[in-house]
């Protein structure tokens, strides 16, 4: 088996884009003060602030994860419970982090649609029960793009958030992927976040050419009150925090983080359109943002395994999710693609 120098299991496998890391050394130059209080961390909240036309408060922290729980525990109490979609990140991937972070707030689930929450669902958790013994819903989540690789449009999040402000509760945004949801849509990020109703959001970095970390956005500013000190107690608040902000103002200078995204996109229709023709191939989901998912005989899957290529493989028998990055090559998709035609040859499977 030979490595392959670029891989389609997660765009978590990517590098580092050079703007970034420039901006990194830029913070680097100088001493600076510590925890936040620097000109770098200054500049990435004016800037954010800038990009989504609001007065909103921004914190950064180190990982997703503490990005969703951190949100999720300054909005739920420990008798609070969160409604989202079943393949939601915060239900299958975070460790029953949102609940540890809030003391004990549980999470509702709704079967998904194409990785969407049905928004007809926070009604339906809602008035499923109202007594003192029931987990009382304080929040919804949406995760964007989805964990399917769809998209929420405008329309969709603003039919969520009415439901949701309609009972008194705050809508959260998991945004590990919003840039490609973004890219995807003729939208602003406004229109696809607070004007659509979204309260708060986490906007990913990692994902799209950072080193790490992730910007915390709360549109409603009461939310945002003292999670400064919920940032110091969970140990996400960085003594060198410049280090994680100016990454950012890498990626939305001159828009990189959208070209950054639209390329993924661009290299994930590439993918998706070889793919689709191919003998013994499905594509599970519509491709709107960076991931495929697509199911192929079993025995292709292991053929690609031995030929150096990652996946994972977690959506049914034969089902494989395939993501691509800001700086996968087309010449990647290609060799890619070539070994599924080589396989399918050689198993026969045409």
């Amino acid at each position: 088996m030979s490595e392959k120098p670029q891989q389609f299991a997660s765009d978590n496998y990517s590098g580092v884009c050079p703007e970034v890391f420039s901006a990194i050394n830029q913070a680097n130059l100088n001493y600076a003060e510590s925890y936040g209080n620097d000109v770098w961390t200054e500049k990435a909240c004016t800037l954010i602030r800038e990009k989504f036309e609001c007065d909103c408060e921004v914190f950064f922290v180190y990982t997703g994860t503490a990005a969703n729980a951190l949100t999720l525990a300054q909005i739920c109490t420990p008798f609070h419970s969160v409604i989202a979609a079943d393949t939601a990140h915060i239900v299958t991937d975070e460790c029953g982090a949102p609940g540890f972070f809030s003391g004990g707030s549980q999470i509702f689930t709704a079967p998904n649609i194409l990785g969407k929450l049905p928004a007809e669902a926070v009604d339906y958790f809602v008035n499923k029960r109202s007594d003192l013994h029931y987990p009382k819903p304080r929040a919804v989540t949406i995760t964007q793009s989805t964990e399917c690789g769809t998209c929420y449009t405008v329309e969709e999040i603003k039919s969520i958030a009415d439901r949701s402000h309609r009972h008194n509760l705050f809508l959260q945004m998991d945004g590990a992927r919003f840039a490609n949801a973004l890219a995807a849509q003729n939208c602003t990020p406004a229109d696809l976040s607070w004007r659509a109703g979204v309260d708060v959001m986490t906007f990913g970095g990692s994902k799209n050419g950072a080193m790490l970390g992730e910007a915390l956005i709360f549109f409603r500013k009461d939310l945002a009150e003292d999670f400064s000190f919920r940032c110091k107690q969970s140990g996400q608040l960085g003594s060198k925090l410049r280090f994680i902000s100016s990454q950012y103002l890498g990626l939305l200078q001159d828009d990189l983080y959208l070209a950054n995204a639209r390329h993924a996109n661009n290299m994930a229709q590439k993918l998706a359109a070889g793919l689709q023709v191919l003998p013994g191939i499905k594509l599970l989901f519509p491709v709107e943002a960076n991931a495929i998912f697509a199911e192929m005989p079993p025995a292709l899957a292991e053929h690609l395994e031995q030929a150096g290529w990652h996946f994972y493989n977690f959506i049914g028998s034969g089902g494989i999710r395939l993501m691509t990055s800001w700086n996968t090559r087309p010449e990647t998709v290609e060799t890619f693609l070539s070994d599924c035609r080589q396989g399918i040859e050689l198993l026969d499977l045409a």
